[in-house]
């Protein structure tokens, strides 16, 4: 069709995310093995990019084109499909076919033993799965053979067309086991059950991520709150120069808290999204019970919500331990400035007193020093004017002495106004 708008430039790439990380279609009897690495960050997840090209080369396929995000293709001896998170990277190693057990041989006994220890970040999941036909005749046989039947936990999914049993415990080769009995899945049925099931390990280990935060964080808030709450009762009784001194407490404490908050925000968000998408997981299978086990449900909400809610509970602590401080910390700042204010004016008061004060000292050191240098400048007139009548002038020095007094006093007293005038215009 011709004549539309241009494309938004992310409409392609939005619409291919929908479709991304399609599941494998997966037909009974198969073997999978599965692991997935902690890669926090952007060089381990291209070093472990780097390494399934490399894998690629060394079987003669091609390797995924650069910056791809995941890869899934039939390397041989095993198909291999590989996906880039950003916590962690996923790698799913399937075989068809079955053996008497099927965990005796698993699917990662095939990938070259050197591939695999050469692979970047640290192992957080690692899980076999079997897809098999269904049995005969009793359905729990192989999984109560499999797997202790005191922590087997297993249910119906799909509608009736699987059963699905795992025990959720790493054995003594480091990996877990999940055993799918196939009765009327499609291949791609099959693939969305497996990927449900290896979803459902991966994010629940994910989120638990956060429960040695939350738990070692528990402390850390009871001991801020205890101190919040000293503060904010000496607040009530705090003389004006106790308030400094509780303020500087209070802004440290809130900068403790926010460094705290920071540096696990992130991992208590992750941990409610991961969360999600394990509740996400177990809606899609449509669990029914097998009489006598647990379902994937239950069991999650045994172990995992429990371990949420822990975290929830400390982040919400957390939150409302900072408004707390945020609000102390206002309310005392507001004190101290009151404070401060009333000092302050208290200062400008004492100021004005003395400047009142200089003021008036000023005005009687100016009626002496006016006195002063008229008692000077008359005697210098004195002093004229005997001179002048030895000269034969016709006046008394003492007569000349007292007519000057007054008029030498008002100019002076006129001379020091103006003066005091012109620099207060100045």
């Amino acid at each position: 069709m011709t004549g539309l708008p241009a494309n938004h430039p992310q409409r392609l790439q939005l619409n291919n995310e929908v479709h991304a990380r399609p599941p494998d279609p997966l037909a009974a009897p198969t073997r999978l093995s599965y692991l997935a690495l902690f890669s926090d960050s952007a060089a381990t997840r291209d070093a472990g990019f780097a390494a399934v090209c490399a894998l690629a080369e060394r079987q003669g396929v091609a390797p995924p084109p650069p910056g791809a995000n995941h890869y899934s293709a039939d390397l041989g001896p095993f198909r291999l499909k590989w996906e880039r998170h950003t916590e962690f990277v996923r790698y799913t190693f399937i075989v068809s076919g079955q053996e008497a057990d099927p965990f005796e041989e698993p699917a990662i006994a095939t990938v070259p033993a050197d591939w695999l220890a050469g692979l970047p970040g640290q192992l957080m999941i690692a899980a076999h799965v079997a897809l098999v036909p269904p049995p005969p005749d009793d359905a729990e046989a192989p999984a109560t053979r499999l797997f202790p039947r005191d922590v087997l936990v297993g249910s119906v999914v799909s509608g009736g067309s699987a059963s699905v049993f795992t025990d959720f415990r790493v054995r003594y080769d480091g990996f877990s086991r999940m055993l799918v009995q196939d009765r009327d899945l499609s291949p791609a049925q099959a693939g969305r059950v497996v990927q449900c099931l290896l979803e459902i390990e991966t994010y629940r280990i994910m989120a638990l991520l956060a429960l040695p935060v939350a738990q070692a964080l528990a402390p850390v808030i009871a001991r801020c709150e205890r101190e919040v709450a000293e503060i904010t009762a000496a607040m009530v009784t705090a003389r004006d120069q106790d308030e400094p001194v509780l303020l500087d407490r209070l802004t440290r404490l809130a900068a403790e808290i926010d460094s705290r908050q920071a540096d696990n925000l992130y991992r208590f968000s992750a941990a409610n999204a991961y969360d999600g998408v394990v509740q996400s997981r177990i809606q899609e299978l449509r669990e029914a019970r097998i009489s006598g086990l647990q379902t994937l449900q239950e069991f999650t909400d045994r172990r995992l919500a429990p371990a949420m809610n822990t975290c929830r509970s400390v982040a919400a602590r957390q939150e409302e331990l900072s408004r707390r401080v945020a609000r102390a910390t206002q309310l005392l700042a507001t004190r101290v400035g009151v404070t401060r204010e009333r000092q302050n004016q208290s200062v400008l008061e004492a100021m004005n007193r003395r400047v009142r004060l200089q003021l008036r000292l000023q005005s009687t050191v100016e009626g002496l020093s006016i006195a002063a240098v008229t008692y000077y400048i008359v005697g210098l007139v004195g002093y004229a004017a005997k001179a002048a009548r030895g000269a034969g002038a016709p006046f008394d020095p003492d007569v000349a002495m007292g007519i000057s007094i007054p008029i030498v006093a008002a100019l002076m007293f006129f001379g020091l106004r103006r003066v005091r005038r012109a620099v207060s215009r100045e």
